[in-house]
């Protein structure tokens, strides 16, 4: 901590690079420091959130404003109200988006920004809690919170000890602690999340395998005494590529794919399904990730797999669903 960085004269790659690994080790340094000091403050945040009758108001002025609205937009992605007012405008009318109730966390490095005081001063006013974020514990934002979260004083990757980055370093990983602990405390479903993030790249990796898969009439089963033309006509009618081998009761038993056909060429104008099939074969469930599955499926080196219900009540190795894995790259995964 505390170390100065040389700007280099020639800015050669060696130079720049190093550059680089300086700035990067400095804030890692002092996400370390932070880690190892977190103590009954950050208990008392979190609960302070979570308890919240109303929003979480956020703000800070210059850098400190950027990494508000970054907390304010964490928080609502994972389960907890919060805006962002940037604390000029609150001054020119924006106060009154902080209502009792609403908890009002101010981030500012110094704690000491000017324009920080009529927030302060109006949520004190109308006995709104304050959580301060600062690494000055003397500082003005600190003596009017009831919460005070205090993150090392540690010197910024700026070579003149200027440049917020090392500092704003600290404030954002600090408010994804807060975030994460406080949706582990709402007990934050995947569902909710899924439910928040229905576009985009996100929406589309938290897409359910039982959204996409395949169903119903069109799955590719056959009994264990089938022969091999009745295997190769399902895999054929299906364009899956695979057939599920099943028992009396509907239970999965085995699945037959190209690979099966082509190891057992030499016995299939004898054999039937139960002497070809892959005894141990790969399934998924339906609440599983898209993305994930489609990762078992790239490491397996299989396209498809079968989907099994793993709470049935009964014959709980009943296939359900097919997944394949041009539905999930048709989803535009990778």
């Amino acid at each position: 901590m505390g170390i100065g960085f040389a700007v280099p004269k020639v800015a050669t790659s060696v130079g720049i690079l190093q550059r680089g690994v300086e700035v990067i080790a400095a804030e890692a340094d002092a996400l370390r420091l932070m880690g190892e000091r977190l103590d009954h403050d950050f208990v008392d945040a979190c609960r302070t959130i979570y308890a919240a009758a109303g929003r979480i108001v956020i703000t800070g002025m210059g850098k400190s404003g950027h990494v508000a609205r970054k907390w304010a937009a964490t928080m609502a992605a994972t389960g907890t109200p919060a805006i962002y007012v940037h604390p000029a405008e609150a001054a020119h009318g924006d106060l009154g988006m902080l209502v009792r109730g609403d908890v009002l966390i101010v981030i500012s490095n110094s704690g000491n920004t000017g324009e920080l005081r009529p927030f302060l001063r109006y949520a004190r006013s109308i006995n709104v809690e304050i959580i301060g974020v600062a690494s000055q514990r003397e500082s003005l934002v600190m003596q009017q919170a009831s919460v005070k979260l205090c993150y090392p004083a540690v010197r910024e990757a700026c070579p003149a000890n200027v440049a917020p980055t090392t500092s704003t370093t600290l404030q954002i990983a600090l408010g994804d602690a807060i975030a994460l602990a406080v949706m582990d405390m709402r007990g934050f479903c995947l569902e909710r999340m899924k439910n928040l993030h229905p576009g985009g790249t996100l929406g589309t990796r938290m897409t359910f395998v039982s959204e996409v898969m395949t169903r119903g009439p069109q799955l590719p089963l056959i009994g264990e005494d089938a022969d091999m033309n009745q295997a190769v006509e399902v895999m054929t009618s299906s364009g899956l590529g695979i057939a599920g081998v099943i028992d009396m009761a509907g239970r999965l038993k085995g699945v037959i794919t190209d690979g099966d056909l082509r190891r057992n060429i030499h016995q299939l104008h004898v054999a039937n399904a139960a002497s070809v099939m892959n005894q141990a074969p790969v399934t998924v469930e339906p609440q599983m990730l898209a993305d994930e599955v489609l990762r078992i499926l790239n490491t397996n080196e299989i396209t498809a797999a079968f989907v099994i219900e793993p709470d049935a009540a009964v014959n709980s190795r009943v296939p359900i669903g097919v997944i394949h894995v041009h539905e999930l790259l048709r989803l535009g995964l990778s």
